[in-house]
């Protein structure tokens, strides 16, 4: 499993009864997290001291419950240089999942060492936490989103993180169609990253389901790969798509016409009160 176990301004201090205990900042969170599947074995005392808990409604949804009326507006968090705007919102999410800094780890360091320019293309890029990762290594981005709040948010993040002057190219609209165009301009790319939901509507309402989708979208990701590419990353959330397919994927839409090597696996952060680790998704990383 890749652990995210490097960050300081977040922890995840325990787990237990469907939920996550976590620490955002100087906040302590308590959020539901499917995975979480153990009953009372709650082995931290700060539980009690959430300020904020997220509560899931039997209709479907949920709200939080906020405790600390600090927590009614945004704050921001560190990993090392990246810094990130964070608040509570809707399903539960705070802006940033951290155990994607396992991606930004590798990214950073993948786009270093090639030692030449690189363009990177993030797709579903939420809130930029691998756009700004990318870009604070020296690579020029193009972060797509069909949510215009979240890329609102990833530019506040670039210019936490000293980047509003970097290399960044920010894209509301629907990935799929992006990606059509792109390859109709002729425009490449030397690295993709793609962060998937499993589920989700275009800005025009186009439907998107993860396990019928992804093929094709990798296929024609294929296209606008440069003719000297470096990776692609593919995450997934999708507790039915295991390592191992993500892998068969990458190698069969990529590998296939690129040469190179797959890896995947897990992804997890570190539990402070057990000692364990949460899985929190998976990955596969194709690189030339």
């Amino acid at each position: 499993m890749w652990i995210a176990d490097k960050w300081k301004s977040y922890e995840l201090i325990d787990t237990s009864d469907s939920f996550r205990l976590e620490r955002w900042g100087k906040f302590i969170l308590q959020r539901p997290d499917p995975q979480v599947i153990w009953k009372d074995v709650k082995s931290s005392n700060m539980w009690k001291r959430a300020d904020g808990i997220y509560h899931r409604s039997k209709s479907g949804g949920g709200a939080w419950d906020i405790k600390n009326r600090e927590m009614n507006g945004a704050w921001t968090i560190d990993y090392g240089a990246l810094k990130f705007s964070v608040k509570v919102m809707g399903f539960k999410h705070t802006g940033v999942f951290p155990e994607q800094a396992v991606n930004w780890e590798w990214a950073m360091d993948t786009i270093r060492n090639a030692n030449r320019p690189i363009k990177v293309l993030n797709l579903f890029a939420y809130t930029g936490g691998a756009t700004i990762a990318c870009a604070s290594a020296g690579a020029s981005v193009c972060h797509v989103d069909a949510s215009k709040g979240m890329v609102a948010v990833a530019k506040e993040n670039a210019a936490l993180s000293g980047l509003s002057d970097a290399p960044i190219r920010y894209i509301v609209d629907d990935c799929a169609k992006f990606v059509e165009r792109e390859i109709r301009r002729g425009n490449k790319y030397d690295a993709i990253i793609l962060d998937p939901p499993s589920y989700g509507r275009g800005p025009t309402g186009e439907m998107w389901k993860l396990e019928d989708n992804i093929g094709s979208f990798l296929e024609l990701c294929e296209k606008v790969l440069s003719d000297d590419p470096l990776f692609v990353i593919l995450n997934s959330y999708t507790t039915g798509l295991q390592p191992a397919s993500m892998s068969y994927l990458l190698s069969l839409k990529i590998g296939k016409k690129r040469g190179g090597k797959v890896m995947s696996d897990e992804i997890g952060l570190p539990v402070t009160a057990t000692g364990l680790v949460l899985p929190c998704g998976a990955t596969a990383r194709w690189i030339k």
